[in-house]
């Protein structure tokens, strides 16, 4: 695969004003503005007429009051990742980046998204739902330790923890539900974890990850420097050929457009699981999607134009 294939075409001038929207009011909020402000500045050097929206309380009013011919959406989380923000850009007329309505509210709810997996057979960690002390003893018998407990609605692994036996279990679902009504608690994959980036409807270079932390929590994304980021992700042809295929179906079943990235663990046999869908990746010094296209032959600044152009495509 050639970077020069994904690259935008489009002279700056055909994109028109473009509002970059970030920050916001999720629980990813400073990631969102670190991510915000990197593709703001990379428009802006490639000329691009961009500014920047940090969406708050007056959001409706700037969307009203400026002239706007299409969005970047950087909004990671609730309200800009979860199909709502999408909603809200297609009534106004406004053409965004990213996937639509749907697939954004389902990606951004992962036991649904394991629902729909499950029922097309693709493989995803068994798991149970939360809502009592009562149901994590019952996850407990029916699924072994250790486990990953995890906010349904949450990204950036906010309210993330593995456990080991019932009582942390107990609370490490009490701490999740202050981020989300919904927990979910997975059975636990042993093994190496790959991330693999979706751009125009290719398949970037997979990312194999390391970490010495228990797994790869919010730290080992953003903030630690000893996260090890394998490219190439170590697989042999045919199993690398495997993780990409699984990753285009993984996609397709949740219906992403655009741009997305798929995480997916590895067993002792080999066996690939997924584990989530992204359609809002971070673009932060720290995130993979950028990392992933550069090993493909694109730059941040081509990397933000090809996410860019593809809101010029009629969506489905």
């Amino acid at each position: 695969m050639s970077g020069e294939t994904l690259k935008s075409q489009l002279p700056v001038a055909a994109f028109g004003r473009v509002a970059v929207l970030f920050g916001g009011t999720s629980a990813e909020r400073e990631v969102s503005l670190k991510s915000g402000n990197a593709v703001l500045h990379a428009l802006q050097s490639a000329g691009v007429d961009a500014f920047g929206i940090d969406v708050g309380d007056d959001f409706l009013a700037r969307l009203v009051g400026e002239k706007i011919d299409r969005a970047f959406i950087v909004l990671h989380g609730r309200g800009g990742e979860d199909g709502s923000m999408q909603g809200l850009l297609e009534c106004a007329g406004i053409p965004y980046t990213g996937s639509g309505i749907l697939a954004s509210a389902l990606a951004m709810d992962k036991l649904r998204t394991k629902q729909v997996w499950q029922s097309l057979g693709l493989p995803t960690p068994r798991h149970a739902v939360l809502a009592s002390a009562d149901d994590c003893r019952v996850a407990a018998a029916q699924l072994g330790f250790p486990l990953i407990v995890k906010p349904a609605h949450e990204g950036s692994s906010i309210g993330m923890a593995k456990v080991a036996d019932v009582d942390a279990l107990i609370a490490a679902w009490r701490d999740a539900s202050q981020y989300d009504s919904q927990v979910l608690v997975e059975q636990w994959i042993h093994g190496p974890e790959y991330t693999v980036a979706v751009l125009r409807g290719q398949v970037l270079p997979p990312i194999g990850l390391g970490t010495p932390h228990s797994f790869y929590d919010y730290d080992a994304k953003y903030l630690a420097n000893d996260t090890q980021y394998r490219i190439p992700c170590g697989l042999d042809a045919a199993k690398e050929a495997e993780l990409k295929d699984l990753t285009v179906r993984a996609c397709a079943a949740v219906g992403t457009q655009g741009w997305a990235r798929v995480d997916v663990m590895q067993d002792g046999a080999g066996q690939f699981w997924l584990l989530e869908v992204n359609t809002v990746p971070g673009m932060t010094d720290h995130s993979l999607v950028p990392m992933a296209a550069r090993a493909a032959g694109l730059d941040f600044q081509q990397l933000a134009l090809a996410i860019l152009a593809d809101s010029l495509e009629a969506r489905g």
